[in-house]
């Protein structure tokens, strides 16, 4: 399929990554953004674009944001409920590869996806080298609004690749650890997974119970035992990132747990099965006993919480972004149905008050929430960002997208229960995303703590 697509994606919209990638190369100096120009028409209101946030974005931020609502639109939409041959490396509990499954109600992932946003550039798109695009923090968050317009369970997916494990890599990792990982996951050629949350410690992971060892008979190596759940990718994965505590000091450090390297039941990676969202993304535990793992394959220096957070904050802009590409999706979809269906007198929906005020509502908030993250994604590559900016758009925009989708899911009265209306697969992904990489009340503690310099979380 790629051979298919790849050329019109490749050109003329994705020369701007690879023209980014040249810059790198040869090391030309960018001292300002080169914005795209303003066009010199009467203004209009764009209710897709109500404040006008493109106006913020540079060229290759345009360009790329094009190429990947591109992409999402042809090749990923149609995988949602449309039927599609899955590949060897899906993942569905209805039977066997090349059967034909549907993703959201089958809970099937083809792993191929993210070799096609490897190809595409779209994987760890913000970090320099190693086959790596370079973009700017803002175009890498575009990239999830995009995949997250189509589904957020394809968002998770690419997420935990990007932001978690490759950045995580890019920012702890040692040298020899980024030459031998980066560039095959930027490819989508190996694929990675999170390990953090665990079953009785979610939001408390300083209690983690996962333990790393020296191996007693193997010099240069540590065992680790323990458990991690609600693992996105976990079944699938070549490399999976388990943050652990060292039995001698309870220091907590990251591991690099490569699959294929691990003895026969030291490592076990069981789906979990019947979520009632993010169907479209494969989910698991990480179940270890005794699995050695090289201590070269430790990350060297960072301790403590300091290194899965700092992954987590660059995964949580890229939901900020994500959430209000399904946002928009819902107001898109609510505002068609709502010109085309006709009720009393046969008035279209959209003639009504409380259908207007919905409508209202959620391209406000939307509109709000892009603007808000580009401004804290502008002061993440400027070094001026805060883990509180982060936690206040994660916060914000998760609530409001979930809150603002159930409401225009009221639009579409009792067919919104259809899930070939995809407004109610849009509500039940929200709700997870709200939830996870820190739950909403989670945030508001740590802004609390910021605002007051009282610490509430015990």
């Amino acid at each position: 399929m790629l051979r298919l697509i790849a050329p019109r994606f490749c050109s003329p919209r994705l020369s701007h990554i690879a023209r980014l990638k040249l810059r790198q190369q040869h090391q030309q100096p960018q001292n300002a953004r080169n914005y795209a120009s303003p066009s010199v028409s009467s203004p209009a209101f764009d209710w897709k674009d109500p404040l006008a946030s493109n106006d913020l974005l540079t060229e290759d931020e345009i360009a790329i944001a094009e190429t990947a609502e591109r992409y999402c639109q042809e090749q990923l939409l149609p995988r949602v409920l449309r039927k599609c041959a899955a590949t060897a490396g899906s993942l569905s509990r209805r039977g066997p590869a090349n059967e034909e499954t549907l993703a959201y109600r089958d809970e099937n992932y083809d792993r191929a996806i993210l070799s096609e946003m490897g190809e595409l550039g779209l994987l760890g798109a913000n970090l320099q080298g190693y086959g790596c695009a370079g973009t700017s923090t803002v175009a890498a968050g575009l990239i999830t609004r995009a995949v997250e317009r189509v589904d957020s369970g394809y968002r998770s997916g690419m997420s935990v690749q990007s932001s978690l494990v490759m950045g995580g890599i890019h920012e702890f990792g040692s040298t020899e650890q980024k030459e031998k990982f980066l560039e095959p996951m930027a490819r989508g050629k190996l694929l990675g997974a999170f390990g953090l949350t665990e079953p009785n410690h979610g939001s408390d992971p300083g209690s983690m119970e996962t333990t790393a060892r020296p191996h007693p008979t193997k010099s240069g190596y540590y065992v680790l035992s323990g458990a991690k759940t609600w693992i996105t990718n976990s079944p699938i994965a070549d490399v999976l990132m388990v943050w652990a505590k060292l039995a001698e000091t309870g220091k907590i450090r990251g591991f690099l747990v490569e699959r294929a390297n691990c003895p026969a039941g030291t490592l076990e990676t069981p789906a979990l099965k019947n979520k009632n969202g993010l169907r479209a993304s494969v989910t698991g535990m990480i179940q270890l006993d005794n699995c050695p793992v090289p201590a070269a394959n430790m990350f060297p220096s960072v301790e403590g919480l300091r290194g899965p957070f700092s992954c987590l904050n660059s995964a949580r802009y890229g939901i900020s972004l994500g959430v209000m590409g399904a946002l928009e999706d819902c107001l898109s979809r609510a505002r068609t149905y709502a010109l085309e269906r006709r009720q009393f007198k046969n008035n279209p929906l959209a003639k009504y008050q409380l259908v207007q005020k919905k409508l209202a509502d959620a391209a406000t908030d939307a509109a709000y929430g892009v603007l808000a993250a580009i401004q804290v994604g502008r002061l993440k590559d400027e070094g001026k960002a805060t883990p509180e900016m982060i936690s206040m758009i994660k916060r914000q925009n998760c609530d409001r997208a979930l809150h603002n989708a159930r409401m225009l899911q009221e639009i579409f009265g009792g067919n919104a229960a259809s899930d070939e209306y995809h407004i109610g697969r849009h509500v039940a992904n929200l709700f997870v995303t709200q939830t996870y990489e820190g739950q909403s009340d989670i945030h508001s503690l740590i802004l609390g703590r910021a605002i007051t310099g009282i610490q509430a979380f015990a």
